[in-house]
């Protein structure tokens, strides 16, 4: 059974393709086609299709199979945090 708070936070959730440009700055590289493995169920996916979060501080992205999170981003003044210890790996294209 689906709470209210359920409802809201699938209102709010976008996909990956939402933070595109923040990670092309990040990498320097289109990131929306990286494949990328959930560390918490095996699955991979593209970055584009991740379960995007992007009304807080950061951007959360998890996995669309399990919605285990994966990958934090946070920017401040002082620097760029990156937390991707959900993901067994992002694989980013030359």
């Amino acid at each position: 059974m689906e709470t209210e708070a359920d409802d809201v936070n699938r209102a709010m959730m976008l996909d990956g393709n939402a933070v595109a440009g923040r990670f092309a700055a990040l990498f320097g590289a289109e990131m929306t086609t990286s494949l990328t493995e959930c560390a918490s169920c095996g699955q991979d996916h593209m970055m584009g299709a991740l379960l995007a979060f992007t009304h807080a501080p950061g951007v959360v992205l998890r996995c669309p199979s399990c919605e285990a999170v994966m990958i934090k981003l946070v920017e401040t003044p002082r620097g760029v945090y990156l937390d991707a210890r959900g993901a067994a790996f992002v694989r980013i294209a030359r």
